[in-house]
């Protein structure tokens, strides 16, 4: 099989895995509001800094969506970043990078 036919193939299998690994609706709103109160406690309310950097999609665009999720599941020692990994999953952790780095819920 040429090359040209397996890339439409890993592109299905690659969103496949991707919406396997998405939470429910009802954990989405669980996870948004989760952000919006616990997290914006220090990043802002609208996500936009404050005692902890800004979370908009501007400001993450440099950055490694594997650290990002490690950091929010880690936290980050020696730094007012707890661990969030009492609270969600490593896949839920990587969602909302994934939603910070697009666009994030109201």
């Amino acid at each position: 099989m040429s090359l040209n036919r397996l890339l439409p193939l890993a592109a299905l299998l690659a969103a496949t895995a991707a919406w396997a690994n998405e939470p429910a609706a009802d954990r989405q709103k669980e996870l948004v509001h989760l952000v919006r109160q616990d997290c914006g406690s220090c990043h802002g309310m609208t996500l936009q800094g404050g005692l902890g950097p800004p979370l908009l999609p501007a400001a993450l665009r440099d950055k490694s969506a594997e650290g990002l999720a490690a950091t929010i599941y880690y936290g980050r020692p020696g730094t007012p970043m707890p661990p969030w990994k009492r609270f969600m999953s490593e896949a839920e952790a990587q969602w909302i990078v994934d939603k910070l780095m697009s666009e994030f819920p109201q």
